[in-house]
């Protein structure tokens, strides 16, 4: 058996093109585009650089070690990798033939330094204000999804908000691929496993959270939901399982449960589309919407509370807490923006309240601005 240490230094030596774009904490994304184009992505802007691999059978042979490292396999029958570097970088390529002028790498990376709220609201990604509301609605265990595109934030913004969670609590990460940097204590970490080249051996996102609900967790945290397994969790949500969070791919907050409703009808359980649509506007309780912008700057763009599904309408009902303005470009070409409250007043303050907990001072605030008398409940 090869020590960790030494696998870990050869995966690292097939990959020395570009060793130094993975050593370095400022390079977001390393992008491989066949032996000779890499691009990095360094403070939200790509830069193509001047690495290049010997060729295609160097790049081939990278991959094939960082299978084995991953406990996986990919060659022509099995195209596609998705597995870890040794710091936990993610990486995904694709190979010939699927992948014509390949293989092509992307390696997400992993930084040892955890994203805090404090940083986020030092990067200008949010406010004080908002991060004290965050803080309120998953103290009081409200199931909250984390949205954006690609390169959003969206997983640096669960590992923040997991911060929020009181001490004492037992939390259940499931994942594809490990990611999630819970600052926790009581964190039990799962993670789906493909087949074996004999099909044998799957375990699905689906497998984990059946079986974590019987694992008595405090709170069930998904990495990214992505299939018919956002049917079991929104089940899951309005039976009882509160506090839960995860994050999906989507670009508004009203997308973001169409999306989700779209990953629902995936499932192999045969529900009527009003009767899945109820459970979706009843389970998910906020969205917390992020966005990479124009400028390469990563922003929480809303903080946005789904009040329900009307059938009478067919559409989700749900207003926006927090918002962000756009004020236009800066001198530096940067986009101007705020984010604030918009004097929406949320309609889960009973539930708050049964936490002992209270929304900052601001959203009434707002609220009074606009009009809206704040001691008249459920306005909005």
């Amino acid at each position: 058996m090869i020590p960790q240490e030494i696998f870990e230094e050869a995966l690292l030596e097939f990959f020395a093109p570009v060793r130094p774009f993975l050593d370095d904490p400022k390079v977001s994304e390393v992008m491989i585009n066949g032996p000779n184009q890499v691009f990095i992505e360094k403070g939200g802007k790509l830069e193509l650089t001047n690495a290049r691999f010997e060729n295609t059978e160097a790049l081939i042979a990278a991959l094939r070690t960082a299978a084995q490292f991953a406990g996986k396999f990919v060659d022509e029958t099995r195209p596609i990798l998705e597995g870890r570097m040794p710091d936990g970088s993610r990486l995904q390529a694709i190979i010939p033939p699927a992948g014509p002028g390949g293989p092509f790498i992307a390696i997400r990376r992993f930084f040892k330094e955890t994203l805090t709220v404090e940083l986020l609201i030092r990067f200008g990604s949010m406010g004080q204000d908002a991060a004290d509301t965050l803080k309120v609605l998953v103290e009081a265990k409200l199931n909250v999804i984390i949205a954006g595109g690609t390169g959003s934030g969206k997983t640096s913004m669960l590992n923040a908000l997991s911060s929020f969670i009181p001490d004492g609590e037992r939390i259940v990460v499931i994942e594809d691929s490990k990611e999630v940097q819970l600052q926790k204590t009581h964190v039990v970490q799962l993670e789906a496993r493909a087949p074996d080249p004999k099909g044998r051996g799957a375990v699905t996102i689906r497998d984990l959270f059946k079986a974590t609900l019987r694992m008595r967790p405090d709170r069930v945290v998904i990495g990214e939901i992505r299939g018919g397994e956002a049917l079991d969790i929104v089940q899951a949500m309005t039976s009882g399982h509160g506090g839960c969070m995860g994050t999906c791919h989507a670009t508004y907050p009203r997308d973001t449960m169409t999306r989700l409703e779209t990953m629902c009808m995936m499932s192999d359980i045969d529900m009527p589309l009003p009767a899945m649509r109820a459970q979706l506007g009843s389970g998910i309780n906020m969205i917390v919407q992020v966005a990479r912008l124009q400028d390469g700057s990563r922003k929480t763009t809303h903080i946005t509370e789904v009040l329900g599904y009307d059938a009478d309408t067919g559409k989700y009902q749900m207003h926006d807490i927090f918002a962000r303005q756009y004020h236009g470009l800066g001198p530096n070409g940067e986009i101007v923006s705020e984010f604030g409250p918009t004097g929406n007043i949320p309609h889960c303050e009973e539930q708050l309240r049964e936490h002992g907990v209270e929304l900052p001072p601001v959203i009434y605030d707002a609220a009074r601005r606009r009009g809206i008398d704040p001691n008249h409940r459920g306005h909005g």
